[in-house]
């Protein structure tokens, strides 16, 4: 999405409409702030209010993704090209959030296994070596509670009998045995556990 074009776009709208930034967000119950930054492009609406903004400014959604009054004929191409647009930028998130699984994971077992390595072998007061053994097994779970978290949301399972793709709970995600992003699971559509692996698109 050109979040320039869209910025200029609410801008536009929002002046034909006779609004000052902060009437927009006084009936959108957000701060005159959140508005200057949609408008300048360093944000976009959240999903959660952009029906709100879109009746306020007398567009559609489509044309307030598309930073332009849409004429008719367009319509059903533009909003083909909008829900392309959106699925290509989900999968980039997707991807960089698996990435950054990985480091959040690296980062918490070598940080582990140092603090236990030096809690073993260096010498030092019994009670620091209890508390820098349970700090690292802090560190431990909740980095890999973290990196559970990220690859469970970040794109979908795909089941191995159907080919259903999904997103998981948590708790499924937890639980299941895995290798890499692989992991056994029960489908919820066809009810047949497989070996599900991990794929970025829908």
């Amino acid at each position: 999405m050109n979040q320039v074009k869209i910025g200029k776009f609410i801008a536009e709208c929002r002046k034909k409409n006779n609004l000052t930034q902060m009437q927009l967000a006084e009936k959108l119950n957000i701060t005159d702030r959140a508005i200057s930054k949609w408008e300048n492009g360093k944000s976009m609406p959240d999903s959660s209010i952009m029906l709100d903004l879109c009746n306020e400014l007398k567009i559609s959604v489509n044309e307030l993704l598309s930073g332009e009054v849409i004429k008719m004929e367009d319509y059903m191409k533009q909003a083909e090209e909008n829900l392309l647009k959106i699925e290509k930028e989900k999968e980039e998130k997707d991807r960089q959030l698996l990435n950054l699984e990985l480091v959040i994971g690296y980062f918490s077992l070598i940080t582990f296994l140092i603090l236990i390595f030096v809690a073993s072998f260096v010498e030092m007061l019994l009670c620091i070596r209890i508390i820098m053994i349970v700090f690292a097994s802090i560190v431990f779970v909740v980095g890999v509670s973290k990196a559970i978290k990220i690859e469970q949301i970040a794109g979908y399972y795909e089941c191995d009998k159907c080919y259903y793709k999904y997103v998981p709970t948590y708790k499924s995600v937890l639980f299941s045995m895995h290798y890499g992003r692989t992991r056994y699971m029960k489908c919820p559509k066809c009810n047949e556990k497989s070996w599900q692996k991990k794929v970025i698109s829908k």
